[in-house]
């Protein structure tokens, strides 16, 4: 097994990049167990997006030019796949989870040490509400700040008993033995993990070394501290690489934490320092269901934020947009030109879908796919539009999909046509669906695979595969075609129940 997952680490990595300066570690191994799914941790979805490729998108918005090294795990293979082969992005296998100390070390083994000079930063996979804007900012005070290492950090505003993240501990007004260090003061020591502060006695003090002079907390103190480690570090590469394997895993899970290197740091008189986001949101991760649905609330709450003044979304707490689409109205809305964008209760709008003005999307529209609207369309309640990946949807201007409508696959509808309820439309790769302009379907219609002229009117019949001509009448009337219905296949096998 472990064979086949170095082969696909492989087969997927690109070549790193030397002289690139920076370099993201994104931490995917683990499967998480709390979250009690046969998915993998890092593929469970927040806004429609799997939360390993949230981060990743982050980290390559953020930082620019970038080498990203993906550290995978269980469900290392579903974890490859959905990245896929992209520059400058590399695999790394974690065989056995040991820690994210452990993670580390096995993405710094696709760097050669004697050939890089640049900046390294980890960020866990399942942060999947971090942004461009979070992760530039860290870039930049870490450049900034000339230190050898930074923790990005949060604080807790919940209880204390039900924070779960390694506390940052920081050096006090005065050490053990009460002298007065000022140089010290507020420096970063360390990150003590939340299960070895836990494996404390009650009255036992934790001591610690900070440069020479020493600093001791007691376990409530740790507990109430508010501070805590979001997993996310930067380092300068020379010191990480060389100090990497001095983590030991002397704690109560025996594990080699990444966190741990804090302490080597500064024991190696170099410096740390701590940064925060503007927004703590950003830096939430999740190991069970609660906090992942809380995550989602977030996302949807920004996607509202960012378009309740430019579209209507009928039911704030109830829809979705793809970021993609997000951005593509943000844009249409630089032009100054109204949108007239309309969202019913219930909508998803998938990725890919590109709209237009004057889209008005009715309760529980489903779109899916590369669907293309023209202007002043309108879809009617539980449509489903959808097509495969390698397909596209065309919709004309000035059309209207009615109640209950499946309309998917590779086919063009023309401006000015009407598709009332219960109609179903499909083209293939093969056959692809063409309906002319000025065309009502009504009834209870199946077409498939069909070329239909411009004018024609069709009621309670099923095309396949036809060719349907636009036939003028002695009347000088369009020909309406109705009740059309193929020859069954099959008949043998279908038998009169006598009484």
């Amino acid at each position: 097994m472990a064979e086949n997952i170095e082969k696909l680490v492989n087969d997927y990595s690109d070549n790193f990049d030397y002289s690139l300066k920076k370099t993201a570690v994104i931490l995917a191994a683990g499967h998480g167990k709390r979250i009690k799914s046969q998915t993998s941790k890092m593929l469970h979805k927040i806004w429609g997006t799997p939360t390993v490729e949230r981060v990743f998108n982050a980290c390559k918005a953020g930082l620019g030019k970038a080498n990203i090294i993906i550290v995978v795990g269980i469900k290392a293979e579903e974890v490859i796949k959905t990245i896929g082969n992209r520059p400058n992005i590399l695999f790394a296998y974690q065989e056995e989870q040991l820690g994210t100390g452990h993670a580390l070390q096995m993405a710094l083994k696709k760097i050669n040490k004697n050939s890089y000079d640049g900046t390294v930063y980890v960020f866990p996979g399942d942060m999947g509400l971090i942004d461009k804007e979070t992760v530039k900012m860290f870039d930049k005070g870490f450049l900034k700040s000339g230190a050898d290492m930074m923790v990005l950090t949060g604080q807790y505003e919940g209880p204390v008993e039900n924070n779960y993240y390694g506390r940052i501990l920081r050096a006090g007004k005065v050490t053990a033995d009460g002298k007065e260090i000022k140089e010290n003061e507020g420096k970063v020591i360390e990150i003590i993990e939340h299960k070895d502060i836990l494996a404390l006695k009650e009255k036992e003090k934790y001591v610690t070394d900070f440069h020479g002079a020493w600093y001791s907390f007691t376990k409530k103190e740790l507990l109430e501290t508010r501070e805590y480690n979001s997993g996310v570090f930067a380092f300068k590469f020379k010191p990480l690489k060389k100090l990497i394997n001095k983590i030991e895993s002397n704690n109560a899970q025996n594990e080699i934490y990444i966190t741990d290197l804090i302490s080597i740091f500064n024991k190696n008189k170099l410096t740390v320092e701590a940064i925060s986001p503007k927004k703590d949101y950003v830096i939430m991760g999740f190991n069970n269901k609660s906090v992942l649905k809380k995550m989602e609330e977030i996302a949807r709450a920004l996607v509202y934020d960012k378009l309740k003044d430019i579209v209507e979304i009928e039911d704030h707490e109830d829809f979705f947009i793809a970021d993609d689409v997000v951005e593509q109205i943000i844009k249409w809305d630089k032009k100054g030109k109204p949108l007239d964008i309309y969202i019913g209760k219930g909508v998803y709008v998938g990725k890919n879908t590109k709209l237009n003005y004057n889209v008005k999307l009715n309760k529980n529209v489903r779109i899916e796919g590369n669907v293309v609207f023209g202007q002043n369309v309108k879809i009617h309640e539980r449509v489903l539009l959808s097509t495969f990946p390698n397909q596209t949807l065309k919709i004309g201007n000035n059309v209207e999909i009615f109640w209950d409508d499946i309309v998917k696959g590779n086919l063009i509808i023309g401006d000015n046509t009407k598709l009332e309820s219960s109609v179903n439309v499909t083209g293939s790769d093969e056959f692809p669906c063409r309906i002319g302009k000025n065309v009502i379907v009504k009834g209870t219609s199946y077409i498939f695979g069909s070329i239909i002229d411009d004018d024609l009117f069709i009621e309670h019949s099923v095309l396949i595969k036809k060719r349907v001509h636009k036939v003028i009448n002695a009347k000088g009337e369009v020909m309406p075609v109705r009740f059309y219905i193929p020859y069954p296949e099959g008949v043998e096998a279908v038998e009169i129940i006598k009484e």
